[in-house]
């Protein structure tokens, strides 16, 4: 249920943005996205004040940007803490710390699936392949459906795999929140 506090709302939706920015930087770095595209320069910049810093302190492992993670994981367990104290609990430090992981995960599977939906329709609309928006969809949802793509051939030039990987995707999120509900 959610808050009808408007100082609740303000926080939750500039929390979320924001989240939703520093998300959108670590995957186009793990899918190798075009860094010179409008759209990418606009995220570097956004989230560098407060990415660089922490890259100082926290290093990659393996080609996976943790500082970023971290990052994630910590903006998400901040704003769960303040609605927490506006709304009257006390959310223990585990509590934070679990929830944030479990939301790290299920945001970057729900970016996913809305860049496939949003690339499905685009794709109906034939838009201009030079377009910014375009060309971050693509790198977001190639690695995804490349895998689909190799195992389901298109029937009648009808590609089924951007399907296949939403429903996939969607399972696989499910299967996230159920795990953590039974921590």
């Amino acid at each position: 249920m959610r808050s009808e506090n408007p100082l609740i709302f303000l926080i939750e939706t500039l929390f979320d943005l924001y989240i939703i920015v520093l998300m959108l930087r670590f995957i186009l770095q793990q899918v190798s996205a075009d860094f010179y595209n409008p759209i990418s320069q606009f995220i570097v910049k956004a989230t560098s004040p407060v990415l660089n810093p922490a890259r100082k302190l926290i290093p990659g492992l393996g080609g996976i940007d943790l500082a970023t993670i971290i990052v994630v994981v910590a903006f998400i367990a901040i704003k769960i803490f303040i609605i927490a104290l506006l709304s009257g609990y006390s959310p223990s430090v585990l509590a934070l710390l679990v929830t944030g992981i479990r939301d790290f995960i299920t945001l970057a599977l729900n970016i996913f699936i809305f860049a496939i939906i949003i690339q499905a329709i685009l794709s109906w609309i034939n838009p201009d392949p030079y377009n910014p928006v375009s060309g971050i969809l693509f790198n977001i949802t190639g690695p995804v459906l490349q895998p689909f793509r190799r195992l389901i051939k298109p029937i009648g030039g009808l590609d089924l795999s951007p399907l296949i990987a939403l429903i996939t995707l969607m399972f696989i999120e499910r299967m996230v929140v159920y795990l953590f509900q039974m921590l």
